[in-house]
């Protein structure tokens, strides 16, 4: 395929990173095109473990160009630090990293407003990284948002920083009682990224639209995953942007007809971070996966609340990305388990739901209907063709492609490149 886009089909973590890193290294570009520098995509390689918030994972394979999108939120910040963790590893980012100059950036009140909406008394909270994400994408909608073009020209950067920085300040002050920001200190500080980042700044719909014209191997790559997105997801315990499939051609500058396939990665079980309905989540009975699978967030290091395979949320995934087929992560984490169980219906008020509910009052009140398969009880992760997996396995994957009306394309047993089947 041309141009792929790689989506997460549960609610982030579904273990992106590793699959972008695998398929980057027969692509010739890849993209991201929405999220910020809140979400965390890990990428074991001969044994050194990487973690990417902004740059994408195809930046470890050598000869691979990574962009981010227009669709990003980006914070200088992270991203400077981010390069120079990346070169301190002797991986080359000059010359193969591009950020689109529409960009928005994050900056210092952004992350001051998340965190204060999340602790203050104004409204529920909703479980956010503190990143400023969601903020930064106020002002985006808003009009008010500063782009990363804005930093190519000084008087105007500077003009546009105090005006939102005086406004924000007021808003901090006298809505969260929070003391404001000093606008002298940070106009000074980011003044200077200009230079800094100037050399990675570029028309990134341009660069898409000749490597699709050159018939290039090119990957979209989303952040978090289906159940996060703003329309889609579990509202209002979203993300503030759109990681399903139709966020990918808006989030780079390409038109729909470029797309030739989506490929949804989708987890052996279900986790999620944050707040909001969870209708297979386990009780205190039931198996530790957390501990078995590392469920750590990979960008906060809050532990990921975890549970049973859902059917329906895959198949749901499935509809509203045109997901081709699945890459199913992390079957090893299910080795040792007995039986394993997987949900096919929620049961709500007497009546059965097949479909997945919009109604988060519904969603949250849900009882999960399962089907019990018998585990392997066997290792998985140094089998590397699909047949050598224990036959329970099989059972199992087969399950959840009848279930979900979808294949299964690739199956991972193991955070390395090698630990992947390749159907």
């Amino acid at each position: 395929m041309a141009v792929r886009i790689i989506v997460g089909a549960q609610w982030g973590d579904e273990g992106k990173g590793k699959i972008v890193d695998l398929l980057s290294a027969k692509a010739d570009l890849v993209a991201r095109y929405q999220g910020g520098a809140n979400s965390g995509h890990t990428v074991v390689i001969a044994g050194t473990k990487y973690v990417l918030h902004l740059i994408p994972s195809g930046i470890l394979n050598e000869n691979t160009v990574c962009v981010v999108g227009n669709g990003v939120v980006v914070d200088p910040v992270a991203l400077m630090d981010e390069i120079k963790l990346l070169e301190s590893m002797g991986i080359k980012v000059a010359g193969r990293l591009f950020v689109s100059h529409r960009a928005h950036l994050i900056l210092p009140y952004h992350k001051l407003l998340d965190e204060a909406k999340e602790t203050g008394n104004t409204q529920d909270p909703i479980g956010t990284t503190g990143r400023g994400i969601g903020p930064a994408y106020v002002d985006k909608m808003n009009r008010v948002g500063i782009r990363i073009l804005d930093l190519l020209d000084r008087k105007i950067f500077e003009k546009k920083l105090r005006r939102n920085i005086l406004e924000k300040n007021k808003i901090l002050t006298n809505i969260y009682q929070v003391d404001g920001l000093d606008v002298d200190k940070i106009v000074e500080e980011y003044l200077d990224f200009d230079q800094k980042i100037t050399p990675y700044i570029k028309d990134v719909s341009l660069i898409l639209d000749r490597f699709v014209k050159e018939g290039k191997e090119v990957l979209l790559e989303g952040a978090q995953g289906t159940l996060l997105d703003i329309d889609f997801g579990t509202y209002p315990y979203v993300t503030s942007s759109s990681p399903t499939s139709g966020g990918a051609c808006s989030g780079v500058g390409i038109g729909p007809t470029c797309i030739d396939d989506v490929l949804g990665v989708i987890k052996a079980y279900t986790t999620r971070v944050g707040l909001g309905p969870f209708p297979t989540e386990f009780t205190g009975t039931d198996v530790n996966l957390q501990e078995l699978g590392n469920e750590f967030g990979a960008t906060t290091g809050r532990p990921r609340r975890c549970g049973w395979f859902d059917a329906i949320i895959a198949g749901y995934s499935a509809r509203v990305n045109g997901i081709s087929s699945f890459v199913l992560t992390k079957l090893d984490v299910l080795d040792s388990l007995e039986t394993i169980k997987i949900c096919v219906a929620y049961k709500y008020n007497g009546k059965t739901i097949t479909s997945f509910p919009s109604d988060m009052h519904i969603l949250r009140n849900c009882e999960p209907v399962y089907e019990t398969y018998p585990g392997w009880r066997t290792p998985t992760t140094q089998i590397h063709h699909y047949a050598d997996l224990p036959r329970q396995a099989r059972n199992y994957v087969g399950a959840i492609e009848k279930l979900s009306k979808t294949k299964i394309s690739i199956v991972s047993v193991g955070s390395g490149r090698e630990q992947t089947i390749i159907r």
